[in-house]
């Protein structure tokens, strides 16, 4: 191809970060200008047709979004896409994709593990092992328990999938309620959410951050579940009030909880989650797999492949909802 003809494709990622492996498989098709700055992506993005966004807290998008005249397709490297839906980007017809279906089955393959290491109680025993402590003890099991998904999504029907096999009874909320999914007992409504928090011993937050989202667990949410229920978040920080989480462990209104995902990221080092005893904390890794970052490059690549071609992209979000809308398996 003539490089004249080449399209231009913007690559913004975090300032410490190097371009995604597998990427130059795309130098003889494509011209790739790299950003890690607000003035470098206003320069990168001035003659590009494709906008590849790695560092998905960005907030310089929207910067540089009036430079962005040339522009026919945004991609995020990542399932949540809300920090790119600025009203400029909502209104305009350029379409946004997403990672959906990288990271479905590792973060449902975590979301399993913090409920094992709460139910066979894994941070006491790795205490009494460094202490050198033989303390025979009884635990949970996790066969009959009843787990909450809110978040209906493809990471959340991952999630169900995976409980579903380890013998939990799964239900999930969404905006929209269905009776006869394949994949959980019951789908209810947002609405019906503080109505379902009693009857479920782990409640797994799996939804995009979006307006409806945001702050959805606060006091009356933690008030409105089992005391005895741990509450797991690979969702989005904000969808929980941290300071109200707070409280509720402290006060024992919940059991515990199990977080990939903060408000304020890195999570301060002062933090009260840290010293919590019932408090298990990850640092927004539970979808991150060894090979993540090359998945995440074929797939970008595929998509391209149909751009070329005229063809109909894959993971298009929607913008007015903020996430790629379900396909429910039948």
């Amino acid at each position: 191809m003539d490089t004249a003809e080449r399209p231009t494709i913007a690559l913004l990622t975090a300032p410490d970060e190097a371009p995604p492996p597998g990427l130059d498989r795309l130098e003889e098709r494509a011209e790739i200008r790299h950003a890690t700055t607000r003035e470098g992506l206003i320069e990168a993005v001035g003659e590009a047709q494709i906008l590849l966004v790695t560092d998905f807290r960005t907030r310089f998008v929207r910067d540089a979004w009036p430079h962005a005249t040339r522009l026919e397709w945004v991609h995020a490297t990542s399932a949540g896409v809300d920090a790119l839906l600025f009203p400029e980007l909502i209104q305009s017809s350029i379409p946004v994709t997403n990672a959906r279906g990288i990271f479905d089955r590792p973060i449902a393959e975590t979301v399993l593990g913090m409920i094992l290491l709460f139910a066979k109680d894994m941070r006491t025993t790795l205490a009494l092992q460094e202490r050198r402590e033989w303390r025979h003890r009884e635990t949970e099991r996790i066969q009959g328990k009843r787990a909450l998904v809110v978040g209906a999504g493809s990471i959340g029907r991952q999630i169900a999938r995976i409980l579903d096999g380890a013998g939990l009874a799964v239900d999930g909320i969404a905006s929209r309620p269905r009776s006869d999914d394949p994949d959980f007992g019951t789908v209810y409504g947002t609405d019906a959410l503080h109505e379902q928090l009693p009857r479920a011993d782990y409640v797994v937050i799996a939804a995009p951050l979006t307006e409806t989202t945001r702050g959805l667990f606060d006091a009356e949410a933690f008030a409105a579940m089992d005391p005895g229920a741990r509450l797991i978040n690979i969702g989005r920080g904000p969808i929980v009030v941290t300071d109200d989480l707070v409280t509720a462990l402290d006060q024992g209104v919940i059991a515990g909880a199990a977080l990939d995902v903060f408000e304020e990221e890195p999570l301060p080092a002062a933090h009260p989650l840290w010293d919590m005893p019932n408090v298990f904390i990850s640092h927004h890794m539970a979808g991150d797999f060894v090979g993540w970052r090359e998945a995440l490059i074929h797939q970008f690549i595929d998509n391209f492949e149909r751009w070329s071609g005229g063809y109909p992209l894959r993971n298009v979000v929607d913008k007015q909802r903020g996430y790629v809308p379900p396909e429910i398996p039948t």
